[in-house]
């Protein structure tokens, strides 16, 4: 998931994972956080909070429900 620390929409899904959220590839997009990295989501094209970019290439953004993100990551 690509996100920024300041976007509602990426704490809602934060929210939905819980604890869960640990297990989760996030990459913060704004520079002003000291795990930002801007750059990795200028490259992957980020235009939209949060961006979920899965392994065989399909993109989707804004806030998902779960049972969405299982069925499109193959992960229960």
């Amino acid at each position: 998931m690509y996100g920024a620390y300041w976007c509602p929409h990426c704490a809602d899904q934060k929210k939905l994972f819980g604890d869960s959220f640990k297990f989760i590839s996030y990459v913060e997009c704004d520079a002003k956080v000291e795990n930002g990295d801007p750059e990795a989501c200028k490259k992957a094209g980020i235009e939209a909070y949060p961006t979920w970019i899965f392994s065989y290439g399909t993109q989707i953004t804004g806030t998902q429900k779960l049972t969405k993100l299982s069925e499109l990551s193959n992960c229960q």
